[in-house]
């Protein structure tokens, strides 16, 4: 884990945060946010937020950007506020407003180059004589 940013209390259950985070994990910052603006989901923002703090958290540590991924993003339940309406009869019915943690952790993958050290250490060259 290079960087880590959490949002705290975020007002949306958090099954509506995970419909958006299950198409961000594992793919790199750019990509995410790429596909963050295609979604058509109101968790778009909060997710979008803790993304961009995670990245500003990982650009102080002087890390390209191109080299960040996601690690590990999860949407937990944070508390329930209870509040209550009127019902049949006199009586009075819950309503639940869930709350979500939402955690990003970034770390460092490089991309793949076509140069590997595979393919430059050729082994034959010494068997020439």
């Amino acid at each position: 884990m290079v960087a880590r940013a959490i949002a705290r209390y975020v007002r949306m259950s958090p099954r509506k945060v995970r419909y958006v985070i299950d198409h961000l994990r594992g793919k790199s910052v750019l990509e995410a946010e790429k596909i963050l603006l295609g979604v058509n989901k109101r968790a778009k923002y909060p997710v979008y937020k803790v993304l961009k703090s995670a990245v500003n958290n990982a650009l102080q540590k002087n890390i390209p950007l191109e080299a960040l991924y996601i690690s590990k993003i999860c949407a937990d339940p944070g508390p329930i506020w209870h509040r209550w309406r009127a019902g049949t009869m006199g009586r009075a019915m819950p309503i639940r407003k869930r709350t979500a943690h939402i955690t990003v952790e970034l770390d460092v993958r490089y991309p793949e180059t076509k140069d590997s050290v595979h393919e430059s250490t050729d082994l034959t060259q010494g068997d020439e004589e």
